[in-house]
């Protein structure tokens, strides 16, 4: 898509109809989403007795500069309120996955720090987690065809992200 038609559609969105034959890719998308979800969830609870949203939250905290996040900041990438990061976290807490400090830049916030336990628990999902990506997710289209899903998921976050 190019920057003009994005801008356009970004200002002044268009009218569809409801028999809008592109509106099957959607459909295709929030069903595929779905059941890849629910799909990698279940390995990741069978196997290792860790949801998704707890196995995001330690791959946010172990890619961040000295494996700690501030609690907001998790929230958002996390997709859960910030209550429920609270609770993500004290979960985490009590299982020694991660630690609860005050915030390094300004003291009043409040960040996770991954542990060691938590890195090791994290390595050992990644592979149940990792094995399903690429079985029902990664081997259902060629190269072109990742790299096109992965422009227009970013194109469609890039203006979400705009619109705020």
């Amino acid at each position: 898509m190019s920057t003009s038609s994005r801008t356009a559609t970004a200002t002044r969105p268009r009218r569809i109809s409801p028999r809008d034959p592109r509106l099957g890719a959607w459909q295709d998308f929030l069903t595929a989403h779905a059941l890849l979800m629910g799909r990698l969830e279940e390995e990741l609870d069978e196997a290792m007795g860790m949801s998704l949203g707890e196995y995001s939250t330690l791959v946010q905290l172990v890619q961040a500069p000295g494996r700690r996040k501030r609690m907001s900041d998790l929230a958002d990438g996390a997709f859960l309120t910030r209550g429920g990061v609270t609770r993500l976290i004290d979960r985490l807490e009590q299982d020694g996955l991660v630690e609860r400090d005050r915030c390094v830049s300004d003291g009043r916030g409040t960040e996770a720090v991954l542990t060691e336990a938590g890195v090791d628990r994290l390595r050992a999902a990644s592979r149940i987690h990792l094995r399903g990506v690429d079985e029902y997710y990664l081997s259902r289209g060629s190269d072109q065809d990742q790299e096109t899903v992965g422009r227009v998921m970013r194109d469609v976050a890039e203006g979400i992200r705009a619109a705020r």
